[in-house]
């Protein structure tokens, strides 16, 4: 990790004519022309010659993000290196062996399925590297030998002197040497909308990248103005090839789930091995069947015993729970992700169109009458207006009207209907001025421009000369210090501590203030003269603007603090700002705020040790969001990871599940997360967090389902050996029932709904595991409840002189209605007849279904044939297996009932702690 905040400091080495020679190293921002081109040996008039751009070229490479990618063939095979494809390769050579093809095939099946989603998971992710590398121009204007030429942008090199006109796409990092009403758009590094203006000046040495306003990044755009940069980095150097390196560095881990089912697929196979050995040791001494009898006895225990179906069940239900999300509007795109999300304890969320509109709008006027309150400023709406929580007609406050058409007539930004919802056009901040007019008037400005000044980040103000109501006016909008300045230059008397103050007091919310004035000027006047702005001015008054935040965003956050989620803010914004949108959308009771800077001071073990302190994270880069993300999981967090930009792509990578906006959200997001919202509604992870919970239950299910019945089988055959009598099951009958299981019943559970109280758990603990001490419990006594009504039976049927082959029907039977039974208790963590026993009314055609099965295998003659079938009669094939079903259930809702009442005891005891 310290290698990011490393490279994220771009310096340059001390040389003989930097200002303190005895600084080890300088941020390239704070130096000044001269030492920059000492430094970078170029000509800041002429560029470099072509020679030395030719010999650096060969030097360094070109000017282009490389990636190596692994072969096709090796990636694939990879996918087979894991704990559950051990499991089920040795579960199909026993089939095999056994020659129970059609188990085999079912089994293969399953092993290459799942290969083949963590190979094309894998395939994914170089998507996200390959739309990285899209970003980057082909051709660019740079100044060689004394002369402007345009080249491969490939061919670029540090030292080299880049042009940029309005509408460029920055090909490399560059240190601005020039800026002429200069401003960028750098949303896909800072993830900030508003464009950036650009100076030329040095800069103190301690900036966060969204503060290096001298410098221009690659994959950025040129918004206004022109400038001239010098090449600082290029290709993999660049901010956007760290993004990429770090992207490409992050490995895919397991997710929770499969470390879990790793973890219990080794667990089960060593157990299935170690008994099958032991039998076959203990059948061998005491000589209780032949050995090649003993051997296949051993081997159908093996096989009955192993649970095989549970990797296509998990699949079945994962497939199930990304249906369900995509219906609400959550794109899931690896299958094992979306039972993350109901493990998550931290969702980690940019601010910026996320938490907040990403639609600057007005909400405070000030003016000499005092500060009044807007809501409902954006776009199309009918805007309403307050004072003192009083709300007032606008157009009877005198002072309101002015300031209106001053922002109506300053502003740039038009907004275009499409699909239904306004478009802006223009900078963020004219568009809530233009906004505030048409909230307020229901129209569209009457402009009558004479001549216009554009903002320049020089002066800090824009000017208009406009002809309003039969007279000329010079109207103008900037930044309040600066309009206070002008209007004090020629009105000493000008008292501005009062503004100064409103402006202080709306900035500490978080808010872009603006200051809006208006000078009378003779109807003669036809071009804007800065010499003379301020003589006459008049500070209409000051307006306040922010990103206002969602309203459904405060409610999800409400939601995930219920379901014992914690959300925190990664923002490139300003600390204040974050903190005041982290307040009103109530992320915590207490708003902790650390910045980038701050965050750099620290090695990564002191900030994985505080991480949990922090609720904002503001002027935050890419590479400060994966070490966000990877200092919470070094304490053990499940991590979920919120963005839409390409500077979320690291993060949204290393994270235990990346969310990306599908909307807003860029390529390079897209590709790098595992999920997507189609809506870019930040409530739907709270859906998709409750669904991610609803999946697991029904995974926990199908295996605590499985598990004992599968275990029931192979216990048949154990206490057979035991016994040293007959097997009551021939092993086509254990295929039959591990087959006709995989085809119906253990699905039941994909269908069950969302039980109650699901979001009140809490996230799931992980390194619990799937099975806690009360489930393996369970297990055991229903494995051996099973066969041991089973064996009982049949040593009682055929003690009466009952043929074998009743008997072993019986048996057959006796399984398939406890798996019933039993499927009947572990559908709801209620008792058996509560509110919810006919809500998953598939359960009932999935039975029906089973039931439909089992009369072909007993009553067709050629199945009975192939598996060792015959008529049992009403009472011993179907009523002795119908009462050892509800003996199951029975003995299972007893300890449900223990359960319960202990749950609380437990819950009632706390509550009086």
């Amino acid at each position: 990790m310290r290698e990011f905040e490393e490279s994220n400091q771009t310096t340059v080495e001390n040389d003989d004519n930097a200002d303190d020679s005895s600084a080890p190293s300088r941020p390239l921002w704070q130096l000044n022309a001269f030492q920059l081109a000492q430094h970078f040996q170029t000509d800041l008039t002429a560029g470099l010659t072509s020679k030395a751009a030719h010999e650096r070229l060969l030097q360094n490479g070109p000017n282009e993000l490389t990636t190596v990618k692994e072969k096709w063939i090796h990636r694939f095979f990879k996918q087979f290196n894991n704990t559950i494809s051990y499991v089920l390769t040795a579960t199909a050579l026993i089939s095999l062996l056994l020659r129970h093809y059609p188990d085999a095939i079912v089994i293969g099946t399953v092993i290459i399925a799942n290969a083949l989603i963590g190979f094309f998971q894998e395939l994914s992710a170089d998507g996200a590297l390959d739309k990285l590398k899209a970003l980057l121009v082909s051709h660019t204007s740079v100044i060689r030998d004394g002369k402007k030429i345009t080249i491969a942008a490939r061919e670029l090199v540090v030292g080299d002197l880049v042009q940029l006109e309005a509408g460029d796409r920055i090909p490399a990092d560059l240190r601005l040497l020039a800026a002429d009403n200069l401003t960028t758009q750098e949303s896909i590094l800072t993830g900030e909308a508003a464009a950036v203006v650009k100076t030329e000046e040095p800069l103190p040495a301690d900036l966060p990248l969204a503060e290096r306003t001298n410098m221009a990044f690659a994959g950025t755009a040129v918004t206004t103005g022109s400038g001239t940069g010098l090449v600082i980095a290029a290709g993999q150097q660049t901010e956007l090839g760290k993004i990429q390196q770090a992207v490409s560095q992050t490995k895919t881990k397991p997710t929770p789930l499969m470390q879990n089912l790793n973890r219990l697929g080794w667990q089960l196979s060593l157990a299935i091995v170690i008994l099958a050995v032991l039998m076959f040791i203990i059948g061998a001494v005491l000589k209780i069947y032949s050995l090649p009898v003993l051997l296949i006895a051993v081997v159908t225990m093996v096989v009955g015993s192993m649970p095989e179906g549970m990797p296509a069940s998990v699949s079945v239900v994962l497939a199930m729970g990304t249906r369900q999300l995509a219906h609400k509007k959550a794109i899931v795109k690896s299958l094992p992700a979306v039972e993350t999300l109901g493990a998550v304890d931290i969702v980690n969320t940019d601010k910026t169109g996320t938490l907040t509109k990403n639609e600057m709008a007005v909400t405070d006027i000030i003016t000499t009458a005092g500060a009044f309150a807007v809501s409902e400023s954006n776009y199309g709406q009918q805007a309403h207006l307050f004072k003192e929580h009083q709300e007032i007609d606008w157009q009877a406050e005198p002072t309101i009207a002015p300031i209106l058409k001053v922002a109506g007539l300053t502003s740039d930004a038009a907004f275009n209907l499409k699909n239904d919802q306004w478009q802006l056009t223009g900078e963020p901040t004219d568009g809530a001025l233009t906004a505030l007019y048409h909230s307020f008037t229901g129209k569209q400005p009457e402009l009558n421009e004479v001549d216009s000044l554009p903002f320049d980040s020089s002066i800090r103000y824009s000017a208009r000369l406009v002809d309003l109501d039969q007279h000329r006016y010079l109207l103008v909008k900037g930044a309040p210090q600066t309009l206070f300045k002008l209007i004090q230059q020629f009105k000493p008397a000008f008292v501005s501590d009062h503004w100064a103050k409103e402006v202080l007091h709306l900035a500490k919310q978080g808010k872009r203030v603006v200051a809006l004035a208006a000078q009378p000027v003779a109807a003669t006047v036809k071009e804007i003269d800065q010499a003379v702005i301020g003589q006459q001015l008049q500070l209409l008054g000051l307006v306040g603007i922010i990103d206002p935040p969602r309203t459904e965003a405060a409610a999800a956050v409400k939601q995930l603090h219920y379901a014992g989620v914690k959300v925190k803010m990664i923002t490139g914004d300003d600390p204040n700002t974050a903190a005041t949108i982290a307040r009103k959308l109530g992320l915590a009771e207490d708003i902790q705020v650390i910045t980038g800077p701050e965050m750099a001071q620290m090695t990564d073990e002191q900030f994985a040790k505080q991480v949990d302190r922090y609720t904002v994270f503001a002027r935050t880069t890419p590479q400060d969001k994966h070490r966000i993300v990877a200092a919470q999981q070094k304490q053990g967090h499940i991590v979920a990871m919120t963005g839409d930009g390409v500077n979320d792509a690291p993060a949204l990578k290393q994270a235990d599940i990346g969310v990306a906006m599908g909307i807003k959200g860029t390529d390079v997001a897209k590709e790098a997360a595992d999920m997507v919202l189609a809506d870019d509604n930040f409530a739907t992870i709270q859906t998709a967090v409750r669904e991610g919970r609803h999946v697991f239950d029904n995974i926990r299910k199908s295996i605590r389902f499985l598990l004992p019945t599968s275990f029931a089988e192979g216990l048949i055959v154990v206490l057979s050996i035991l016994l040293d009598q007959q097997l009551p099951l021939y092993p086509t009958q254990l295929l039959w029932i591990n087959m006709v299981s995989a085809l119906t019943i253990q699905f039941a559970f994909i269908f069950e709904p969302i039980e109650k109280g699901i979001m009140a758990r809490g996230p799931r603990q992980i390194g619990q595991g799937i099975l806690n001490k009360s489930d393996i419990a369970e297990i055991a006594y229903v494995s051996l409840l099973i066969a041991g009504l089973g064996i009982g039976a049949y040593d009682l049927l055929v003690g009466f002189g009952v043929p074998a082959l009743v008997g072993s029907t019986m048996t057959l039977n006796i399984i398939i209605f406890g798996k019933i039974f039993y499927l009947f208790n572990l559908r709801t963590r209620q008792l058996v007849f509560s509110r919810s026993f006919f809500k998953n009314k598939m359960a009932f055609v999935i039975i029906g279904v089973l039931l439909l099965l089992q009369l072909v295998i007993i009553y067709l003659p050629f199945m009975q044939d192939v598996f060792y079938t015959t008529d049992p009669g009403l009472l011993w094939g179907w009523g002795v297996p119908l009462i050892a079903g509800i003996i199951v259930l029975i003995v299972t809702e007893i300890n449900k009932m223990f359960k319960l009442y202990f749950t609380r005891q437990k819950l009632q005891k706390q509550h009086f702690e």
